[in-house]
């Protein structure tokens, strides 16, 4: 690696003063496992790296009913799973934070990173995505809010500027009688990026069988993560019959934008989606104890 300046204030402002003044050099440092290995190779070479895990606003874990989930940017990954209101009211992220990597690399790794590295096969963000988070990015002109489903402007590429961190992700509180599922393909059990991942999320309406809300995001079938709108719309204001689960598949896999790489081909990826799509709902159903 090259050289670099190693700064780890204990403030936002502190935090935000030197990412200004490198001039769009720096970089913002949380569990590392891609910026370190991107450096490693090559990919990266910032003249500065600011660890922003001493920072409190970035370590908070909080749930609040009525009101939500808050995530900071630099909460490892593993907490976030084992963290009790996430698994009784958020399972659908917890799912999609188990999947990544190895138990080394979730106690290291945040949610925060996962969603500033950009990558299209990241796990989260179809999760997140599905569950109306939103992105809290500080900045020298004070805070703002962008919706996860818009954060993204391309493969690697996001709506932070140099100067801007993201602070927090915060996830509103599940409507009753609502769950999701995340289903990830890879050609290994662990470890290994996604092939292709699908996240959904199902709410039915109150005193009916019929679904009120569905929500399917795609990741790695497409430059950015992507919503499958004509797929949700497949399934909402019906009683989630088997034939409208397999129209929504046919549609989730229609939106798909894949390309064909060392990992799989277009078509292949295409056919996972529409495989995965159909599992994801399916499982969604039965944590609602439904059958379709």
């Amino acid at each position: 690696m090259h050289d670099f300046d190693f700064q780890a204030p204990r403030s936002l402002k502190r935090a935000l003063s030197l990412l200004a003044r490198a001039g769009g050099q720096g970089r913002a440092l949380a569990g590392g496992t891609d910026l370190i290995v991107q450096m490693k190779a090559g990919v990266q070479s910032p003249p500065l790296l600011v660890d922003v895990k001493g920072i409190p606003e970035l370590g908070v874990l909080e749930f609040h009913g009525g009101e939500g989930l808050r995530i900071g940017a630099a909460v490892p990954l593993a907490k976030v799973a084992h963290f009790a209101p996430v698994r009784e009211r958020f399972n659908l992220l917890g799912q999609a934070c188990s999947a990544i990597g190895s138990l080394q690399v979730r106690n290291r790794g945040t949610v925060g990173g996962n969603l500033c590295n950009a990558a299209p096969s990241a796990d989260t963000i179809p999760a997140l995505i599905c569950l109306s988070a939103r992105a809290i990015i500080a900045g020298p002109k004070g805070r703002r809010e962008e919706a996860v489903e818009d954060f993204f402007r391309g493969a690697g590429e996001t709506v932070l500027a140099p100067d801007e961190l993201l602070v927090e992700i915060v996830v509103p509180e599940p409507p009753a009688r609502s769950a999701g599922n995340y289903q990830k393909f890879t050609t290994r059990e662990k470890m290994d990026i996604a092939i292709v991942g699908v996240a959904a999320f199902i709410a039915l309406a109150p005193r009916s069988p019929r679904c009120q809300q569905a929500r399917i995001a795609l990741a790695a079938v497409a430059p950015t993560p992507l919503r499958a709108r004509q797929a949700e719309a497949a399934l909402e204001g019906t009683t989630l019959e088997e034939s409208a689960i397999e129209e929504a598949a046919q549609r989730a896999a229609r939106a798909a934008q894949p390309i064909s790489d060392v990992r799989a081909s277009a078509d292949y990826r295409r056919h996972l989606v529409q495989v995965l799509t159909g599992r994801a709902i399916r499982a969604s159903l039965q944590e609602l104890g439904r059958q379709p």
